[in-house]
């Protein structure tokens, strides 16, 4: 698979994902206003459900879709839509591998780690921009 040829679907299909994210999140704010991140909500459960027909569909169908078509779905639209979704299968494979524990310690770490790097990032930002 050519380096530029995957590169440019993943691009494309990030700006139709983040294209769709900023749809979603727009049409929620004028749904629900901006007490509740509804947008944010909707995305990352949709975008886990959409990742798991696709992870499904390319399991059993697999000969149906070339390593680009993969990538542009996946990587690409979906990346740019939500990287829970990715996040979310990870942790799926790891369980259904039978590695509970190692599963269970990922989302842990994954969802504790990012709060706290987003409180220590608006700590950083208050320190360096106030």
């Amino acid at each position: 698979m050519g380096s530029f040829t995957s590169y440019f679907w993943l691009f494309v299909g990030a700006g139709i994902g983040g294209a769709l994210r900023h749809g979603a999140n727009r049409a929620s704010v004028a749904l629900v206003g901006i007490g509740f991140p509804a947008g944010t909500l909707f995305v990352n459960l949709a975008g886990c459900f959409a990742m798991g027909v696709l992870a499904s569909l390319f399991a059993f169908r697999g000969e149906w879709f070339t390593q680009h078509s993969r990538l542009f779905l996946t990587t690409g639209i979906l990346g740019g839509f939500t990287t829970f979704s990715a996040f979310s299968l990870d942790a799926a494979v790891i369980w259904e591998r039978g590695q509970t524990g190692l599963a269970s310690t990922y989302v842990l770490v994954s969802l504790a780690g990012s709060l706290v790097g987003v409180f220590v990032g608006l700590w950083v930002g208050r320190v360096i921009f106030r």
